[in-house]
């Protein structure tokens, strides 16, 4: 379990701006800043 502080483990997605690219965590460290959220749909018993 990461802890406060920690790197982010590397992860990679889908892109929704080009559905034939991916992007991995990594690409933006030391460049961005990342925010990562989870919103469960609005119809989920989440």
């Amino acid at each position: 379990m990461p802890e406060v502080g920690d790197m982010a483990p590397d992860f990679e997605l889908k892109s929704h701006l080009d559905k034939d690219k991916k992007v991995k965590l990594s690409d933006f460290r030391g460049k961005k800043n990342v925010v990562i959220a989870f919103y469960p749909l609005d119809w989920t018993p989440v």
